[in-house]
């Protein structure tokens, strides 16, 4: 897929990273073989439905390679197979989704929660798809439905989610863009038990603050994001240097909600902002 772009957009935990459709009249750096890194600092709650902010740094790649294209996600990467026209109004994307989560291993800051144990990291596989429109409002925007179905493949909560999203995207100058972006996030029965649910043992090494939950699959989690970017130099079709600035807020849902974890040591609702830098070759 044809992309013009350095960095866009937080989704599901926090991040997904759409891309504007590029002017096939002009020459630029993002023709063909391209690739964009960047790495941002956000401050974020210290696990899903913490009310206590920490600090964390996150890298991200994009780029087109051979004709397969490369979009990033919060720690990860999807891969998408499906190549279109120049001048197509619609597109396609198909390809393997990988990621990693981290959630309650580290960066706990809350002390009952800390006392349950931290819980393992997982590697996570799946396929992602999606649609795009092109020029929709303008000659430049871009509107996208996607969703990813990721498994566990670490072993640590042994299950499976997935995560739909919209994203739209429209330049506001040559050197400057926006993203709006909502996603959603869907557990399986293995997934939310391993998050959300509190057992008999953590619940006495909370010193019983935190009492017996039981989770089921379903809906945990939904977010809106904005993100803005600026190139340094003006230009966005020549590469180079460009900033960015996410702000999101998500809501805790069902279980995601109702376990102890959030409704007694944290809060439903939860806010990210962040900062960062990309670099195109």
């Amino acid at each position: 897929m044809r992309k013009f772009t350095l960095l866009a957009g937080l989704t599901a935990a926090l991040v997904s990273f759409p891309a504007f459709a590029q002017d096939a009249s002009n020459d630029t750096a993002l023709e063909g073989d391209y690739l964009t890194v960047g790495v941002g600092a956000v401050y974020t709650p210290s696990y899903w439905g913490s009310d206590d902010q920490v600090v964390t740094a996150f890298p991200a790649v994009q780029g087109s390679f051979k004709g397969i294209g490369i979009n990033p996600r919060l720690n990860g990467a999807a891969l998408d197979f499906i190549p279109e026209a120049k001048d197509a109004k619609i597109g396609f994307s198909l390809g393997p989704v990988a990621g990693y989560t981290g959630n309650r291993h580290r960066q706990i800051k809350d002390s009952v929660v800390k006392r349950t144990g931290k819980l393992d990291d997982a590697i996570e596989l799946g396929v992602s798809a999606g649609v795009s429109g092109y020029r929709l409002l303008n000659d430049y925007d871009q509107l996208t439905l996607s969703a990813d179905v990721r498994w566990d493949v670490a072993g640590a909560y042994k299950g499976m989610v997935w995560q739909p999203s919209v994203t739209y995207v429209t330049p506001l100058s040559k050197g400057s863009f926006v993203t709006l972006n909502a996603t959603a996030h869907h557990g399986d029965g293995k997934f939310n038990r391993y998050y959300y649910s509190v057992t008999a043992r953590q619940s006495l090494d909370s010193g019983g603050v935190l009492p017996v939950y039981g989770a089921k699959k379903g809906w945990d989690s939904f977010n809106v994001g904005l993100l803005g970017a600026y190139d340094l130099d003006g230009n966005l079709l020549n590469g180079g240097l460009a900033i960015f600035a996410v702000g999101s807020y998500g809501k805790m849902l069902n279980d995601g909600k109702d376990t102890p974890f959030t409704r007694i040591r944290g809060d439903a609702d939860q806010w990210t902002g962040g900062l960062g830098i990309g670099y195109t070759f």
